[in-house]
């Protein structure tokens, strides 16, 4: 479990903020972003002042990352990119959440590497990661201003004949009621945009390129979906609703995802990263061949419907 509680005392009355600077070795940002979060406790209740000054005993919740032996592939300077496997996520929804890549970057480079930008956790590929927190805003500022280029692969269901331009806005679903949808295609949405480009043909599946020219969330599955072309392996759009609502409880069985999405797993995949980064141009591509499990996918089509 990476977030565990320390135990620090003071010799003598001294100021919170520097207590935990000095004994967590840590700046002050990172110390009031402790006592913000309500990890810093005594006698069992959060202590919120950042000005207090304690004199005994207070326990502090932090993160300690777990390393499983995921190495980068990629590393310079300021930053570093893995070649994420599906079904890790990218950074913890709580402190519950076990093991993520933040484990792998914060194990490598320290407490201030951080996670940049997100895939999804049945998500293959490449994740990019800032060292510290200079080169954190700065990169995050590059994916703001459509600095980083980043194109995907993905096996969707389907003959994608031609080239596609997806110009379709997409808002966030604020009613989980009926549909059980993180995003919409919806007018009054923001601008999203998404090239795909065709590539190889199976007998009723297509492999495509999927370049986002916008960054919203679920873009590539929400796009792919409102053109009838949902991802393979997708349990949420392009499914029935109520297995949708199964696998948001899960209760989806193995056996029954492969009957209705055609795979174990989400087949989308990070394929490669383009931008440039003080003056030098970077163009990383994943090193996990995931074309040959679309064909392994594509060829099993049969076994898995006489399920």
């Amino acid at each position: 479990m990476p977030f565990i509680t320390k135990t620090l005392v003071p010799t003598k009355p001294i100021k919170l903020f520097l207590l935990l600077m000095r004994s967590l070795g840590i700046g002050q940002n990172s110390a009031q972003k402790l006592i913000d979060s309500g990890r810093v406790l005594q006698d069992g209740k959060v202590i919120n002042d950042k000005a207090a000054v304690v004199d005994k005993a207070v326990d502090v919740i932090v993160f300690e990352p777990a390393s499983q032996g995921l190495k980068p592939l990629f590393v310079a300077k300021d930053f570093a990119i893995f070649d994420k496997p599906s079904g890790i996520m990218v950074h913890p929804r709580n402190r519950k959440s076990g093991y993520t890549l933040i484990d792998e970057a914060r194990h490598f480079f320290g407490q201030e590497a951080n996670i940049t930008h997100r895939i999804d956790k049945e998500t293959s590929g490449l994740v990019l990661v800032s060292r510290h927190k200079e080169a954190e805003i700065q990169i995050k500022q590059m994916f703001e201003h459509k600095k980083i280029q980043k194109s995907y692969l993905a096996l969707v269901r389907g003959i994608v004949e031609k080239e596609l331009f997806i110009d379709a806005p997409i808002a966030k679903n604020r009613d989980y009621s009926s549909v059980k949808l993180k995003v919409l295609i919806d007018e009054k949405g923001k601008s999203a945009q998404t090239i795909i480009k065709p590539l190889r043909h199976y007998e009723d599946m297509t492999l495509v390129e999927a370049i986002p020219l916008t960054g919203r969330q679920h873009q590539i599955r929400a796009h792919l979906f409102h053109v009838k072309h949902p991802i393979v392996g997708d349990p949420i759009y392009g499914v029935p609703t109520d297995v949708a609502i199964a696998y948001l409880d899960g209760k989806l069985s193995e056996n029954e995802r492969l009957r209705y999405t055609k795979a174990p797993r989400l087949m989308l995949h990070a394929y490669s990263l383009r931008f440039g980064y003080n003056d030098t141009t970077y163009h990383i591509v994943s090193k996990q061949d995931f074309v040959g499990l679309c064909e392994e996918s594509a060829n099993h089509e049969v076994d898995l419907f006489a399920l």
